[in-house]
This record gives C-alpha cells, structure tokens and sequence, in this order.
C-alpha cells in the first residue's frame, strides 16, 4: 500500500516523467547495497511499491533495464552500476548545494574574527572580504606578525588566521587548534645587484653558506621561523653571519638590499614590486620556503559554517593569483 504522501507524489510526477528524479537515484543506490527492493525500502523508509515505482521509471527513462531480481534479491546489471556510478556524483553534489545553503541560512550577518600576516593580507585579503560578504559575513580583521596571531588563535581572540612558518618548524599552538595547509610560498635569496653572487642563476644550501661574509636583513619580531632557518643553516656549518637591518616590512628590506645595506630572504607573494638594483634567485633547498596555514581553535562540533566559507574564500583567493607560486 502507497502512504497518501508517496500517491500524491507518484499521481502528479508523470507530467515530469523524462526528467531524472533524485529519487530515483536513491532507489537504485540502496537497493544496490541492499541486495533486495524489501530492504532498500526499509533502509530509506519508503514503502516497497514505492521503491518499485522510482526503479521502474528510471528504467523508462534510460530505455534499460537496470535491475536484475530472482527470488535470491534484487542487483544492478552492467547498465545499472554506470548509471550508479554516474548518479552517486549528482547526489553529492545535490547534499552540497543542500549543505551551503542551510550554511548560508545559519550563517545570517556573521561577524568573523580573522587575522592575517601582512603579505598575504595584502594579496589575498580583499578578494577573502569580497567573497565573504556575497555570503553574509563580515571580517573583523587584524594584521599582525607571526607570534602574536598565533597567541590570539591560542587565547580564542582570533575565531581563524593565515599564518605560516617553515618545514619542520612547528608553531607553538595548542593542541586544539586546527591548521590547514593552504600554499607552499617559496623564497628567494634577494641580492644587489653589484653582488657577485648575483651572477648565479640559482642558489642552493652551500651558495648561501658563502654569502657568510655579507651582511643579512632579517624580521624585527622574535620568532621569524624563516630567520630560523639561516639561523641553523650558518650554525650547522660552524659559521657566524652578521645582521644589518631588521624589518617585517618586505618593501624596506628590499629597499635595504637595493641601497646594499644586506642581502635577504623573500617570500615570491611579496615580489609584485621590485625595486631597480635588486636581483632575486630561486633557492634549490626544500627548507627554504614558507607554508601558509590556516589555523582555526577546534571545537567538538567542528569548524563553524562561517569558518568553512572562510576557508573556501581563502582557497579560492589564491587560486586566482595573478603569478603562480
């Protein structure tokens, strides 16, 4: 017996009878992991003829028969598993869409409380805002460096932030703070121009060991996991080097290596503007460039809806760099 719902649906579908129902991709899903129309009815919580009904007329629709039945069970012949196949990825994608908007619902005018270093904010942060507001929120953003983000995710000021350090430098957050990796940003050794090492075309871990008589530009706030990583690079060859200038601002410190003042280390998302007498060269050393990370204080019902919009907003950002990292 038909429940009233179910004959009310199945009376007035058959004006709409050649375009595919989800329905109809359910029915064919559960009984292919059930093995019987009996069961796939129980396991979806429809009625059996009702099962029958949406088989039925996807079979009408495709012009085939998907179903194989025998009093051992029900299963799908070879046109039944494409046809499943095909449809698992359209009602995925339906739960998606279903997913976002009940996200967006719950989201409303969403205030998000996010921090940034100020190179990525830079580059990434107005295309981040501009998506974030087609969906209701609003940043509340703050730019600042490497350890006081990382302090304010850890004390719950922050509900996310871009941060980054290098490989095999772990950052000194919580245990339940959640990071995600969002880009591997190399760096490049940036010379003067008149320096002789600017004649090379690349450098590697030993090119840089020689630069041990220049003079580096380094980060002004303790806890620069790049200037770690000269740091230990000089160390493990038993030599000193000597800094000149301290900065977080990457403009200055190439304006620094321009006027010769130091050679440096920057990150490529920070080269769109290079001043004249500056050479930059790729660093063939894995050590020698930044993940960016985005970290998020975990909770037990998992990232918010507007966390989650951020980090599709974050994504999509760096996908549309205009210069590939």
């Amino acid at each position: 017996m038909y429940r009233w719902s179910e004959f009310r649906l199945l009376t007035t579908e058959k004006a709409g009878a050649s375009v595919l129902d989800p329905r109809q991709l359910q029915a064919l899903a559960a009984v292919a992991a059930e093995g019987s129309v009996s069961r796939a009815a129980r396991r979806l919580g429809w009625s059996q003829p009702s099962v029958d009904y949406h088989l039925k007329a996807l079979e009408r629709l495709v012009g085939s028969v998907l179903v194989t039945r025998s009093t051992r069970g029900s299963t799908l012949n070879a046109a039944g598993l494409l046809l499943l196949d095909r449809g698992g990825e359209i009602l995925a994608l339906s739960d998606r869409a279903l997913t976002d908007v009940r996200e967006f619902a719950q989201v409303g005018r969403t205030k998000l409380r996010f921090g940034s270093f100020p190179t990525a904010a830079a580059r990434l942060l107005p295309a981040i805002a501009a998506r974030l507001r087609e969906v209701g929120i609003e940043l509340d953003a703050v730019l600042e460096e490497i350890s006081p983000l990382v302090s304010q995710v850890n004390q719950r000021t922050l509900d996310a932030a871009l941060v980054y350090t290098a490989s095999g430098y772990a950052l000194p957050f919580r245990s339940d703070v959640h990071t995600t990796h969002l880009l591997t940003d190399p760096l490049l050794l940036a010379l003067p121009a008149q320096h002789p090492a600017a004649r090379q075309a690349r450098v590697d871990a030993e090119g840089l060991i020689s630069l041990s008589d220049s003079s580096w530009v380094f980060s002004a706030t303790p806890g620069d996991t790049l200037d770690d990583v000269v740091r230990d690079v000089f160390a493990d060859a038993g030599l000193p080097f000597h800094v000149a200038v301290r900065t977080d601002d990457y403009s200055v410190a190439l304006g620094m290596v321009a006027a010769d003042l130091g050679v440096g280390l920057v990150p490529r998302l920070a080269t769109e503007h290079v001043p004249a007498g500056v050479v930059l060269r790729p660093i063939d050393d894995p050590r020698f460039a930044r993940e960016i990370l985005l970290a998020t204080p975990a909770s037990p019902a998992g990232p918010s809806p507007a966390v989650r919009q951020l980090a599709e907003a974050v994504r999509r950002a760096i996908a549309t760099l205009d210069s590939p990292l």
